[in-house]
């Protein structure tokens, strides 16, 4: 799972011109999902996404997380984030998720942050969007899920 994160004071997604989606400040969350995917990995970029330290505490130092500062998560989907432009000129895609299998990730993704207790909005899967956003910083940041394998035996669970 590969994720492009940006704290936003407002982001909104549009479809045909109309606004679908909005939200004032929080994540906007660009998110890929690979092959191999699964529950580990969502369990894993959950926690990481709303745990991670961006926000500004009174002193201005980036101390709060998105839990503690009460903000809003907005999800679209994007499967360019794989996108290998290492060799040739058209990128590679190869390393994305099949469609369908993308979608059912990528929906459970979306529950699991909800099951939270956070404001979740979304685009639409697979639509031709238009993602307007107002970076807050700017913060912006890359996540990928790492290796796993210590997911697997229960040691690195509740610690991203």
């Amino acid at each position: 799972m590969r994720v492009l994160l940006q704290r936003v004071s407002k982001a909104r997604v549009l479809v045909e011109g109309q606004i679908i989606r909005q939200i004032g400040p929080g994540i906007l969350v660009f998110v890929a999902i690979g092959k191999g995917d699964g529950d580990l990995q969502i369990q894993w970029m959950t926690e990481k996404i709303l745990t991670l330290r961006i926000f500004d505490d009174s002193h201005g130092r980036l101390n709060l997380s998105l839990l503690e500062t009460g903000g809003s998560v907005m999800v679209v989907s994007q499967f360019t984030l794989y996108g290998d432009c290492k060799k040739g000129r058209r990128p590679d895609f190869s390393s994305a998720a099949p469609v369908e299998f993308a979608k059912e990730i990528y929906e459970k993704f979306v529950q699991h942050l909800r099951a939270k207790g956070v404001l979740v909005e979304t685009g639409i899967f697979q639509a031709l969007m238009e993602v307007e956003s107002t970076n807050d910083g700017p913060v912006t940041l890359w996540l990928d899920t790492p290796s796993l394998n210590g997911l697997l035996d229960g040691t690195m669970v509740g610690r991203p």
